[in-house]
């Protein structure tokens, strides 16, 4: 059954009122026509409760904009979408379109920081996220009372005498749900073993994110990555006012997953317009995405909380070889990683979801 207008319709009764599901919800293409996203396409989703967000297709199928009922969930960049013709691969190049975004796929070779591993130069946070996708099929159709709607492509990431990776991407929704799954599948199709790094940028931003907003997590042990860190460990979970020259924080969460091997955390703004709250969260497999990196970065117009998922930390691929947790993904075999990001629409929601997670 369709959850629509607070009551549940089955397929046939929905049909009789509308000409077109665009009418209710749905997915379509898009594409920009000029400045540095010219050419890029777009992948625009409609769940028709207010929930919507465009992936973009020609940056790594990651969704940028996000919003629920005209609300911004994200935070997003200076420089917005920008095609890949313009990616920088070169140390902290990534940032120069870096357009923040509900979703930035960090990976597939490296992940943090810039590096030089074993003499092979690595940018920040990898090339993945800026690959535009091949192979891409945007539809919707019934699936018996409920309509789904998705985008599915693939992303490649290799050179000569190097890597062979492939990301197959399926980003899907449901018509009256305000959540959006991505299920991804990498493979190793080279013929050697291959260092292996992911990371989901998750950018949570303004309303979302206000004085006053909390992170709600599962019981965790919380590790600053540095000194800027340490500094602020006891306010980790709490946010304030964006701060001029604020310095950004980062912490290393290892979280107790549920019975399922789930871990669900969340931010939280009950202040939100006038006390009816509004939040997001995050749930994904521990198994499949052991670390959780936290990024507190509360400046003046860089106002953002990163919550993200990993199977790596954030400071580049030599040190986690250094660390001895370096991940080697070998020759035709794959890793699956299914993620879920939902919207919390008011206080009652926020306390249902507390009580379902046991925070």
């Amino acid at each position: 059954m369709t959850n629509l207008y607070g009551r549940q319709w089955a397929r046939q009764e929905l049909e009789r009122h509308v000409g077109d599901i665009a009418q209710l919800g749905g997915v379509c293409r898009l594409s920009y026509r000029e400045g540095r996203q010219a050419g890029m396409e777009l992948a625009q989703f409609r769940t028709g409760t207010g929930f919507n967000f465009n992936v973009s297709l020609g940056q790594g199928m990651d969704i940028s904009l996000a919003e629920y009922q005209g609300q911004p969930l994200a935070w997003r960049g200076s420089p917005g979408d920008v095609a890949s013709t313009y990616y920088e691969p070169q140390g902290r190049g990534w940032l120069r379109s870096f357009p923040g975004g509900l979703i930035k796929t960090c990976g597939l070779t490296n992940v943090g920081a810039a590096c030089t591993d074993q003499g092979l130069e690595l940018g920040m946070h990898g090339r993945i996220g800026n690959l535009p996708a091949e192979n891409v099929w945007v539809d919707g159709a019934w699936e018996g009372d409920e309509y789904m709607m998705w985008a599915q492509g693939k992303m490649r990431e290799t050179t000569v005498f190097g890597e062979n990776l492939l990301l197959s991407r399926r980003i899907s929704a449901r018509l009256g749900e305000s959540k959006v799954w991505v299920d991804d599948v990498v493979e190793n199709q080279g013929a050697y073993s291959q260092e292996f790094m992911l990371l989901y940028h998750i950018n949570l931003g303004f309303p979302v994110v206000a004085k006053g907003s909390q992170l709600l997590t599962p019981p965790t042990i919380v590790v600053p990555r540095d000194g800027d860190a340490e500094d602020g460990k006891a306010f980790y979970a709490s946010f304030h006012e964006p701060q001029a020259g604020y310095r950004e924080k980062v912490y290393y969460h290892d979280v107790e997953p549920d019975d399922e091997g789930y871990v669900t955390v969340a931010i939280v703004n009950r202040e939100h317009n006038a006390g009816q709250g509004l939040g997001i969260y995050v749930r994904y497999k521990k198994e499949q995405l052991p670390r959780l990196i936290q990024w507190k970065m509360l400046d003046e117009r860089t106002y953002v909380v990163g919550l993200e998922p990993a199977n790596c930390l954030v400071e580049g691929r030599d040190r986690e070889r250094e660390r001895g947790t370096l991940s080697i993904l070998q020759p035709g075999t794959t890793q699956q990683v299914h993620l879920e990001i939902g919207v919390l629409p008011d206080n009652g929601a926020i306390e249902g979801f507390r009580a379902q997670v046991g925070i």
